[in-house]
């Protein structure tokens, strides 16, 4: 699913924000990446997405070898991969349907493929009763639930989730953790991006651990141990 070699990322022909980092992930893999502040953690999640310049080494995602992606290509490359964030980047203005739907709108998607779609993954995130919302009469929990399911409407088969429960209290952070865990169990790879110890030491799966740019540690059933 992502495989990644000898990468490294320059800014300024001074500051090495990632030095020659190796990674393999398997599709339906639930893999946490950890470090530190200043580690390379958001870097790599850029490189991934295409919203970084790779400089040095290789980037393939799916098969497809995105290290001189052309800018065209960008949005076909975003529309295979969901990603969240901490702060949920909800459009205020709209509803939770809305939100959801924009995506596949702005694709020229059809509207009864659209609603079929966004009620499918409002169901898969537990928001039923509440698709009129708005975003501010939602809870944290709640409008990152919103963002995850319009992370996959176009069904990716990788979802990466930069630092998704950094807003959250404990509670709502459990709850999004078992989201993912259930999504990844449907078959879809999930690439979690954290500097929560407790959370990734509670899963007690696969982590990654960088530090200065390096990666330091590649462990099944690992602990965030920095």
């Amino acid at each position: 699913m992502i495989k990644i070699s000898n990468l490294s990322k320059i800014y300024n022909k001074k500051v090495e924000a990632l030095r020659e980092v190796n990674m393999h992930v398997k599709p339906g893999e639930f893999v946490s990446i950890v470090g530190q502040s200043g580690s390379g953690k958001s870097t790599l999640v850029k490189m991934i997405i295409a919203e970084e310049k790779i400089d040095l080494g290789q980037v393939v995602i799916g098969g497809w070898d995105i290290t001189k992606i052309k800018d065209r290509e960008i949005p076909t490359l975003r529309r295979q991969i969901g990603v969240i964030f901490q702060d949920f980047k909800l459009l205020e203005k709209k509803t939770v349907f809305e939100n959801i739907a924009f995506a596949m709108q702005a694709c020229g998607f059809k509207p009864s493929v659209i609603k079929k779609t966004v009620d499918q993954m409002i169901a898969l995130v537990g928001l039923k009763g509440k698709t009129d919302r708005y975003p501010l009469q939602l809870s944290g929990g709640e409008q990152q639930r919103v963002a995850i399911a319009r992370a996959l409407v176009h069904k990716p088969k990788l979802l990466v989730a930069d630092e998704p429960t950094g807003n959250l209290d404990s509670i709502n952070t459990r709850e999004i953790i078992d989201l993912l865990k259930k999504i990844n169990n449907l078959g879809t790879t999930v690439l979690l991006v954290t500097h929560n110890r407790e959370v990734v030491n509670n899963l007690r799966g696969r982590v990654i651990t960088l530090d200065n740019g390096y990666v330091i540690s590649d462990q099944q059933k690992g602990r965030y141990l920095l």
